[in-house]
């Protein structure tokens, strides 16, 4: 469905690193059916296209002894909305920022080490932003769905 941009072969690449970002060339190359080499030059063709954006490591906050993790709901002045979007941007706390529907709305997820952590953000960041009209806050406390990037 959201491959069909893509040729038979590029597909099935795709859909392999989707399971294993990990898996190598040779592996790629003996699933598909074409030489290392050639599954090589596909998969950096797709990064030089933008479709592959990156390989990461996902780390799971709530595995990790006292993090916390918040979803934040701001809705800022119109003239403000870009100085609190580049506010945001430079807090290494906050992980995630979405412009969503609704009059000037950003959905926030940041991840702190600490409660107190948390907090002081809260107080020196968020509550501090310009503009701002309305903000929630709501702490994650389990994590029950959480897909990556594109489901196939």
């Amino acid at each position: 469905m959201f491959l069909e941009g893509l040729d038979e072969l590029d597909q099935k690449i795709v859909r392999l690193l989707i399971e294993n970002a990990r898996m190598s060339y040779s592996d790629i190359s003996h699933e598909v059916g074409i030489s290392r080499v050639a599954v090589k030059a596909r998969i950096q063709a797709l990064e030089q296209r933008g479709i592959i954006e990156e390989y990461t490591t996902i780390i799971n906050p709530q595995k990790i002894s006292g993090a916390v993790s918040c979803y934040f709901e701001i809705e800022a002045a119109p003239e403000e909305l870009g100085q609190v979007i580049d506010i945001l941007k430079s807090n290494e706390t906050i992980t995630q920022i979405y412009r969503v529907t609704g009059r000037n709305k950003l959905h926030v997820h940041a991840v702190a080490s600490s409660g107190d952590e948390m907090e002081k953000l809260m107080e020196k960041t968020i509550d501090t932003l310009p503009g701002v009209v309305s903000c929630s806050c709501n702490i994650i406390l389990s994590r029950i769905k959480d897909i990556k990037g594109l489901r196939l």
